[in-house]
């Protein structure tokens, strides 16, 4: 059944609380783009893209493709043909994962609100399984990394993902773990180390109780991955080097995690593609995000059931009142989907 759908995007700056610094650089506002797609009875779904340039996208990148591909939508017309409107979209860009996120998500936000369900009830999952998120630690002097970690076990968050990739690792990890000495622990390297390094490192990070390692090696270096992969104490996610559907198979001998991102993926539908994939060849399968409104998060937050890790953080590092968008409840790290009485992702305009 066509309809009219009228669509709209508008860009927006997002302060982040901290200055946010990983191995390739540091981020001070987050440029995301909102989409709104609305149905003829008044309906409104939203999604959010947040590009990332690792990956070939910014926020001018996403304005640029998104005229083409919201008249793509509006011609389909129809929310509930998902399939339709994704084979569509993938004719219209063969690329910007981030753009075609952000119409997949408000695609089935608007399905869904259409059918008066959250999204988690749509797909039939249930809502008790999903896990907690981390709660990420960027890069800053040792003496600040754990002030903030303090911080975030005092407001209730008992795991962590620490980012690494610095002379100082093991400085940082011994002073996270003193001022968390209970919490789980993760650290992720963004394509910061190489092989005999990772395993070196892996040792003294097994020491100090830490869950797993994310993305040591670079993503252009498979072999220096399975490399570190077989000579680590400590289990690798893959990140960088699992960006679609294709590269699962690809990542399977070399890691024991797959980490999945919307914004890398291009949507709803391929990371539920990408998760059962990840399943089929032996994977444990983690969904992580960038730095995102809960416009996008929340999206996310209704796939946490299907997952073994959350790292659904991104709209926790804003700053304080920056973010447009309520979102799923996430109390204590705590992914909630059944927490709020909303249709569709969960995400709703805050109200001033």
């Amino acid at each position: 059944m066509t309809m009219a759908l009228s669509t709209a995007f508008e860009r927006v700056s997002l302060p982040l609380e901290h200055d946010f610094t990983i191995s390739r650089g540091t981020t001070v506002a987050a440029e995301n783009v909102i989409v709104h797609v609305t149905d003829d009875d008044g309906t409104t779904g939203v999604g959010a893209a947040a590009p990332s340039a690792r990956y070939g996208e910014t926020a001018a990148t996403v304005v640029a493709v998104l005229p083409e591909l919201l008249a793509a939508v509006e011609a389909v017309g129809d929310p509930h043909a998902l399939a339709a409107v994704e084979e569509r979209l993938s004719g219209v860009v063969s690329d910007n994962p981030a753009a075609r996120a952000a119409v997949s998500v408000a695609l089935h936000d608007l399905a869904a609100k259409r059918l008066g369900v959250p999204l988690y009830r749509l797909w039939g999952l249930d809502p008790t399984d999903a896990p907690d998120t981390s709660y990420t630690i960027g890069i800053d002097d040792t003496g600040t990394m754990r002030e903030r970690t303090r911080a975030a076990v005092e407001a209730g968050y008992d795991t962590l993902k620490l980012k690494l990739g610095t002379d100082r690792d093991r400085e940082v990890c011994e002073a996270v773990r003193e001022a968390a000495p209970d919490a789980t622990l993760r650290v992720d390297a963004n394509e910061a180390w190489m092989p005999r390094e990772t395993a070196r490192k892996s040792e003294w990070l097994a020491d100090l109780g830490v869950e797993f390692i994310e993305q040591p090696i670079p993503a252009d270096d498979p072999a220096g991955l399975k490399d570190a992969y077989e000579r680590s104490a400590l289990p690798i996610a893959a990140d960088e080097s699992c960006v679609t559907l294709a590269d699962v198979p690809r990542i399977a001998d070399r890691c024991d995690i797959a980490n999945l991102k919307l914004m890398k993926c291009g949507g709803l539908r391929e990371a539920r593609r990408m998760i059962h994939a990840a399943r089929a060849h032996g994977l444990e399968v983690m969904l992580g995000c960038m730095v995102e409104s809960n416009a996008a998060i929340a999206a996310g937050c209704q796939l946490a059931p299907l997952l073994d890790y959350a790292d659904l953080d991104g709209s926790l590092l804003l700053a304080d009142g920056a973010d447009p968008f309520e979102g799923v409840p996430t109390p204590e790290g705590r992914i909630d989907p059944a927490g709020i009485d909303r249709a569709g992702t969960g995400a709703v305009e805050r109200s001033e």
